[in-house]
């Protein structure tokens, strides 16, 4: 697809962006080769330093940045300022853990001394999604650039102001040329890229051909790959759940980012004492969300991120329905220009179903009737993905047990799959592999080094 910006609120194009040269993006590569020689032998503390600058950079101009967004993509207003501030924390959070992280870990062995020294590996590249344009290249490139690797950024084509806007953020904040760059390029050279043997690892956060593709060139020129690829969340709510707050919580989890998230709650799984009840609820708050401009501070949803969402989505939710789903609320698009499409419930779901299988990333929830806790959990472990999931009940321990048997990367109680800086994220089967945020998330792309002290006179 081209690179533009299109507001999906009008469908008008606003700004058009050439494909970098082949020339360019070798320069580019070549200059992150030069700036790692140099950044890998900067302190903890001088990386640190540079984050904290991002971070107050992205405060400080939130109004500015979240106003992208929304015009890039469709987020609400008011949601896109909460990214900027994630986004910020994020680079805080890696800035003032990250040497903690890092810090030798000294080892027992029988014979003489030994520990483990984390050490960049050198130039990685992060191909990055459009539904939260600042806060997924944040949760890649802060931990690496405090680990001391530097990063090139495929944005995705339609958020191309958002991806000149971090690059702008890093050269305001001081940083060496060659430490973070954008490269304007459509998904195709991106995986191409891949192949070039100055870089050393790649990140996706993406569709699930898009992480084939990447994860097979990166296995063929044996390197490192974390893929964050799709979701279809449970969300399990059993006969003890509190209904009203449940209600509130399954409204968030699904119409978050105008629906458009990979750890939304996409299938929502009621047993049979209280499905009637959540889902009459659920229904009339769907049916009364203000629909509208996202810009509009009193909207509650907005368009789709792009008019082939809308299409793909819609299209979706039709041949489900042909297939045997009944449309319980909405189903259809809105008679408006953009990119929107009508709130939707979808029950009757069977194996065969297209919204059975498939991850419906928009405004479409799927509603399922089970008998028991454990019908619940045998449904919601029946999907090709395994991000994350939830589980509702006034019972802690009940709910723990549930968390247990279900086969995903992340589990919820009483919460909505979610993320912050401390929580670690990703998940299983086919929602791909590696973790980002948190601890976990700044040794993906790290060389952890055996340095082991033997005396002349140990054994061998």
């Amino acid at each position: 697809m081209p690179i533009q910006t299109i507001n999906p609120n009008t469908n008008q194009t606003v700004k058009s962006f050439e494909e970098m040269t082949d020339q360019a993006v070798d320069a580019a590569v070549a200059q992150a080769v030069i700036a790692f020689a140099s950044w890998k032998k900067t302190t903890y503390p001088e990386r640190a330093a540079l984050l904290h600058r991002v971070a107050d950079l992205m405060r400080a101009q939130k109004a500015e940045l979240a106003a992208t967004i929304t015009l890039e993509m469709g987020k609400l207003i008011a949601q896109a300022e909460g990214e900027i501030l994630l986004s910020a924390d994020i680079l805080d959070y890696y800035a003032d853990h990250g040497a903690q992280f890092l810090a030798d870990k000294p080892l027992e062995p029988e014979y003489g001394e030994a520990l483990v020294r984390h050490s960049p590996v050198g130039v990685l590249l992060g191909i990055e999604p459009w539904n939260f344009p600042f806060y997924q290249v944040a949760r890649f490139a802060a931990p690496n650039l405090m680990v001391g690797n530097t990063v090139l950024i495929k944005h995705a084509s339609n958020v191309p102001q958002c991806g000149q806007a971090l690059e702008a953020l890093f050269v305001e904040a001081g940083a060496p040329a060659g430490l973070y760059t954008n490269l304007l390029l459509s998904g195709k050279r991106a995986s191409a890229l891949v192949s070039d043997k100055r870089i050393k690892g790649v990140s996706l956060t993406g569709s699930e051909d898009a992480g084939a593709s990447v994860a097979a060139e990166a296995g063929k020129y044996l390197k490192k790959s974390v893929l964050e690829l799709g979701g279809s969340d449970a969300f399990i709510i059993l006969e003890d759940a509190d209904l009203d707050k449940t209600v509130e919580w399954a409204v968030v989890g699904r119409m978050n980012n105008n629906g458009q998230c990979c750890v939304a709650s996409k299938r929502f799984i009621a047993v049979e004492s209280i499905a009637d009840a959540f889902l009459a609820k659920f229904k009339d708050k769907l049916a009364h969300l203000k629909v509208g401009d996202p810009m509009d501070r009193t909207m509650e949803l907005g368009p789709l991120s792009s008019e082939a969402a809308a299409v793909q989505l819609a299209d979706q939710v039709q041949r489900s329905v042909a297939a045997g789903a009944t449309v319980v609320l909405g189903g259809q698009r809105l008679d408006r220009p953009g990119a929107f499409m009508a709130p939707t419930i979808l029950t009757d779901l069977k194996p065969g179903i297209p919204a059975y299988h498939e991850e419906l990333f928009g405004p479409v929830a799927s509603f399922y009737r089970v008998k028991d806790e454990q019908a619940a959990i045998d449904l919601a472990n029946d999907s090709t993905f395994g991000l994350g999931g939830s589980v509702f009940t006034q019972d802690e321990a009940r709910g723990r047990r549930v968390a247990d048997q279900l086969d995903t990367g992340m589990v919820f109680i009483n919460h909505p799959t979610w993320t912050q800086a401390d929580l670690p994220f990703g998940g299983t089967k086919r929602s791909g592999y590696g973790r980002e945020l948190s601890e976990l998330g700044i040794s993906e792309f790290v060389n952890k080094k055996l340095i082991r002290v033997s005396a002349l006179t140990d054994p061998f």
